[in-house]
């Protein structure tokens, strides 16, 4: 069958730590549902923050899913080969004169939003930015950020009166969910070390492989607003979406590599089977 036919599936890890049962569970459940219905599974290493990846966390990534019983297309599409992709698309943003250079430092809004409990935050908790460099453009922002600029921001005001209303989402199991990507602010979509975020690489990956399914961990539902806004802005497709329960430890807390949970390379050395996996994350065959 052709590949423009098939529904496509991605698990998309980020090689900076091993993978843990949180993992395990959204990789397995992309290729089973990509198996069950005769479509693609795709991996992709998300290793745009080149300083944080490491070859022997995406070497163990490859090693584990392997172990788990999965196979996926090859060549595997790496972040760190494809800038110049997102930095085509940035540059159509700023064409559409939708971004602006930022040098303030995260400690300066940081230090706006002291002590002042009703300014507003992100999904994410983190206080939204008052919009300081909005209007201090004077060149191209991309030319900016070449030149060694800190970071460009989305002017989100411009954005949404360009797109207007109607902005939602097909999310798996209910009726289509109204996007609100105002909550997240002049959102970062590039800095100077790190040339596009999650947010921009992520919406031009999917479109660029033919991704028709997300299905992603529930954390990333509210993030999945911004992701449409930039599909729209940018003419991409609009996927499916499907955010999954997390799988947590025993004290309620969402698994993480940020907190050393438990890798499935020592839950391996441990004596556990590929079928130990799937009982434990409830993927039974």
């Amino acid at each position: 069958m052709d590949h423009d036919l098939k529904r496509t599936f991605r698990f998309a890890p980020s090689p900076n730590g091993y993978l843990h049962l949180g993992h395990a569970y959204s990789a397995l459940l992309n290729f089973d549902l990509a198996r069950d219905c005769g479509g693609r599974f795709l991996l992709r290493i998300e290793d745009i923050d080149t300083g944080r990846a490491r070859p022997e966390f995406e070497a163990a990534i490859e090693e584990d899913l392997a172990w788990l019983g999965l196979e996926w297309e090859r060549p595997v599409r790496r972040q760190s080969a494809h800038f110049g992709d997102y930095a085509r698309a940035l540059e159509r943003l700023d064409e559409m004169g939708l971004l602006y250079a930022c040098d303030c430092k995260r400690s300066d809004i940081a230090r706006a939003a002291a002590g002042k409990p009703d300014w507003p935050r992100d999904p994410d908790g983190t206080p939204l930015y008052p919009g300081i460099c909005r209007d201090k453009r004077r060149r191209p922002a991309t030319e900016i950020l070449r030149a060694g600029g800190v970071a460009l921001r989305l002017d989100m005001r411009k954005a949404l009166a360009l797109t207007g209303q109607g902005l939602s989402w097909r999310e798996f199991g209910c009726r289509d969910v109204a996007a609100d990507p105002a909550q997240w602010g002049d959102v970062v979509l590039a800095r100077k070390d790190t040339p596009a975020s999650y947010h921009i690489a992520v919406v031009v990956d999917d479109a660029l492989q033919g991704v028709t399914d997300v299905v992603r961990g529930r954390d990333l539902f509210y993030a999945t607003s911004l992701h449409r806004l930039l599909q729209r802005l940018l003419d991409l497709p609009e996927p499916r979406y499907r955010h999954h329960d997390l799988v947590l430890d025993e004290t309620g807390e969402k698994l993480a590599k940020s907190i050393a949970s438990t890798a499935l390379r020592a839950l391996r050395a441990e004596g556990w089977t590929p079928a130990d996996i799937r009982r434990r994350v409830g993927l039974i065959l």
